[in-house]
């Protein structure tokens, strides 16, 4: 089957659905453990690209556009990823990590922020792609305020269904965590 044939088909199968089908992402376990200089760390809201904010599951085509495939994420994906990289990070850190607003009672000692511009699976380049910037605040002077740049891809197979496309997502993320705990909160 060609790529275009692969779009051909996840184009159809979300227009001749009797019910409406939603992707969900598999929970990913890093395996990676960094210890950080933080005792508990709050997710700010994930932004993402004003496409990617779609329930819709998004693919770059061969010519280098953005097509939506009329199959849907299980979940609201801003959520859904602010909790795929606090879940990802708690586990990394094995620190108190929370998204906004901070559940404890105790302020947390740094907050982190995530602003995506790039969140697709590539039938060009055959990866989901997951690019962009972070930030580090150390709340009450803890620490340094720290920044960085990320762009993080997992190979897709050559025929990528959604159920592979929503795995490579939760990788990105799980990636995603590593380098912010890595580069960010240490």
């Amino acid at each position: 089957m060609n790529k275009l044939t692969i779009l051909a088909t996840l184009l159809l199968a979300g227009c001749f659905s009797s019910s409406e089908v939603r992707y969900a992402v598999p929970e990913i376990s890093p395996q990676a453990r960094v210890s950080v200089a933080y005792r508990s760390v709050e997710v700010r809201d994930v932004t993402l690209p004003s496409y990617a904010e779609l329930e819709e599951i998004f693919v770059e085509t061969l010519d280098g556009s953005l097509t939506s495939s009329d199959l849907l994420w299980a979940d609201d994906p801003s959520r859904g990823v602010t909790l795929e990289l606090t879940r990802a990070l708690a586990v990394i850190t094995q620190r108190p990590v929370a998204s906004e607003p901070w559940p404890f009672e105790s302020f947390p000692d740094a907050r982190v922020e995530v602003r995506v511009e790039e969140f697709v699976a590539s039938l060009r380049t055959q990866e989901f792609r997951l690019a962009g910037q972070y930030f580090v605040a150390s709340l009450e002077g803890r620490g340094q305020d720290r920044s960085g740049v990320f762009r993080v891809s997992v190979a897709l197979p050559e025929e990528p269904g959604p159920g592979i496309i929503a795995a490579a997502r939760g990788q990105a993320m799980a990636l995603l965590a590593e380098q912010i705990a890595e580069e960010g909160l240490r």
